[in-house]
Formats: C-alpha cells, sequence, structure tokens
C-alpha cells in the first residue's frame, strides 16, 4: 500500500527543518506520494514555488542534450530522459535510497541540508552605461538561489556518469551527500556556489 502523505511513499515530510529562512518560502514539502503535478503549474507567477521540491530536482535531471561544454565535458541527456518524467523520478527514487542506507537519514532531510549548502547568494549581472558594459555584483532572489542549487546538483549527477560505469542514480546520492556534507573537495555545487559569488565579489 502506497502511503499518499509520504514521498514515494517511504519519506516524511512533516518533520523537515528548512535554517535557511529566504529558501524557506520556496521550498515547497507538500506530502505527494509521486512527485508528479503533471506541469499544472507551469504558466502561473511563480507557480513553481507550490511544486515540491523533488519533483523540481527531477525536472532538472530532464535537461536537454545540447551539446555544450560544462567543465569541459559536453553535457547529454542520460538516456535521453527529455519528457520521460517517470524515468527521472524512478532515477531520483533511488538515489534517495542509497542516501537513506548510507546516511541514515530521511533523504529529503539530506537534499534540504544539501540545497541550503549550494545556494549562492551573490551573482554578477552586465549593465551597459554610455555604451559601455561592464559586470556588477547583486543579490540573488531566493527563488534563483534556489534554481541554481537545484541546476548545480543536477549536473553534477549527470557529468558524474559521463565515461564511468557510474549510474545516475548513485551519481546524484553521491553528490546529494558530499553537498549536504559541505564537503568542498568533492561537491561540484559547492564549487560552483564558491565561483558565482568569488566572481560577484571581483565585481563590487
Amino acid at each position: 500500500m502506497i502511503l499518499m502523505d509520504k514521498v514515494f511513499g517511504k519519506y516524511s515530510v512533516d518533520k523537515i527543518e528548512i535554517a535557511d529562512l529566504s529558501l524557506a518560502q520556496t521550498i515547497s514539502l507538500k506530502a505527494i506520494a509521486v512527485p508528479h503535478t503533471f506541469g499544472r503549474n507551469a504558466k502561473k507567477a511563480l507557480g513553481k514555488t507550490n511544486v515540491n521540491i523533488v519533483e523540481r530536482l527531477t525536472n532538472k535531471l530532464m535537461r536537454g542534450g545540447t551539446g555544450e561544454k560544462t567543465s569541459g565535458k559536453v553535457i547529454r541527456t542520460y538516456g535521453s530522459m527529455q519528457g520521460k518524467k517517470l524515468k527521472a523520478l524512478k532515477i531520483v527514487e533511488d538515489a534517495f535510497g542509497i542516501v537513506e542506507r548510507d546516511t541514515k537519514e530521511n533523504p529529503v532531510q539530506v537534499l534540504i541540508k544539501a540545497l541550503e549548502n549550494s545556494a549562492p547568494r551573490e551573482d554578477v549581472t552586465r549593465v551597459s552605461h554610455g555604451g559601455v558594459s561592464y559586470q556588477i555584483a547583486v543579490d540573488i532572489s531566493a527563488t534563483r538561489r534556489l534554481d541554481m542549487a537545484l541546476r548545480n546538483i543536477a549536473l553534477s549527477a549527470l557529468m558524474g556518469t559521463f565515461n564511468k560505469p557510474k549510474t545516475l542514480a548513485q551519481a546524484l546520492a553521491d553528490e546529494i551527500i558530499s553537498t549536504a556534507k559541505g564537503d568542498v573537495q568533492t561537491s561540484y555545487a559547492i564549487k560552483k556556489r564558491d565561483e558565482t559569488e568569488r566572481m560577484a565579489r571581483s565585481a563590487r
């Protein structure tokens, strides 16, 4: 029997704690057995703040095969997952199982910790004045902070399977665990956060 008040029927969201108050207003922890809302919030203003955080992570995994290089590697969606939401959900569920096995904690809570650790607080934007373009440092909104953290965790998982025997579920689990621990050496998302904030400091 699937428990409808738990993510994947296994993981409760009742006691999840969000320490970062700015992220707390954009993270949805709605109790849902299958995190799939069929895009019903896609065209609403700030509708993604109503989408369960597990589903948002799943959506980030369904990247298109642009062929652009990220950190020196050509990124293409694992197994052509564009539009294959159920396949992506299965990968996330398997990754959560690995996280629970290795950390003995609720994987949803571990994911929240990872997002808090990898969400940058500053970024740069390009402005033009008098025909001259230059970059300035700006604070980032909570929604963009969360989007960047989710994107970098998903990208790390995709790159972790690049020419390697590691499965996408294992790569995703490894990135979530290392980011939640704040491991600068192994977490791609934390490295990208530090890089973004370093660029912002130099543009002040």
